[in-house]
């Protein structure tokens, strides 16, 4: 008998994205995947940077992701909750995604129970960072006058401008992201400032393109639950154990 309470995390699409695998070919990658797991599926949580670019006008939107979407659309409507993180590469969603698709939208870390256990979970950018430059980068990114300054621009101008901003990432570049240390990462320092009875159990993070488990000094366990670019890799929650896995 299939089991259908297990709780499902992965991150980093990067939908649109042609780099490693292609975007397409990628895109009917997760959606075999997606359709694998949503017969013992519980609730499923995408955790940022789904799609390489996303911005959202008042009534235009990116082209593509049609299948993606339409399976969303699709697990949603059979009443299992779909969870969307915005990243750094897509946080400009508005509504379009809840309202057409069901999904639920998280634009901050979510602290939240399953089975007696705390998980706080997050897309990640600028979590624990020391680097001056890039919070001010994100406080830009953020910036509602500015949003709707850019939201101005034509859409293919302005689709144009993003995609291309995407490609010079260091993501788009190809440049890998090798594990800096413990204590040089920023999301691991970031879990462990938490204490006492603010800690929570697990810590699930996407954003640095690491598949990876830890234990933390706070006893927490951390996961970063990779890409699909390279990893193709997930995180399951069995009612016991959270497991970092890959498609079979």
């Amino acid at each position: 008998m299939i089991q259908t309470e297990k709780i499902f995390f992965a991150s980093d699409f990067h939908l649109g994205l042609n780099t490693g695998s292609g975007s397409s070919e990628r895109e009917k990658k997760i959606i075999r995947w997606l359709r694998k797991i949503t017969p013992e599926a519980k609730e499923i949580f995408l955790v940022g940077d789904i799609f390489d670019f996303w911005w959202e006008y008042k009534k235009v939107v990116p082209k593509g992701f049609t299948r993606f979407l339409g399976t969303i659309g699709e697990i949603t409507d059979s009443g299992i909750p779909v969870h969307f993180f915005a990243g750094n590469h897509d946080m400009w969603v508005k509504d379009y995604l809840s309202e057409e698709c069901g999904m639920i939208i998280h634009k901050k870390p979510l602290t939240t129970s399953f089975d007696g256990k705390t998980f706080h979970i997050a897309h990640g950018e600028g979590l624990g960072s020391q680097n001056t430059g890039y919070k001010i980068l994100l406080s830009i990114f953020r910036n509602k006058p500015l949003r709707a300054l850019y939201s101005s621009l034509h859409p293919s101008l302005g689709m144009k401008i993003g995609q291309n901003w995407s490609l010079n990432s260091r993501l788009g570049k190809g440049i890998s992201q090798e594990f800096m240390g413990e204590d040089n990462e920023d999301l691991i320092r970031y879990a462990n400032s938490f204490t006492g009875k603010d800690k929570p159990d697990y810590f699930i993070f996407g954003h640095r393109h690491l598949s990876m488990t830890m234990e933390l000094k706070n006893d927490s366990q951390i996961i970063l639950l990779g890409d699909w670019l390279k990893h193709s890799s997930y995180a399951e929650w069995d009612g016991n154990d959270l497991t970092l896995k890959t498609p079979d």
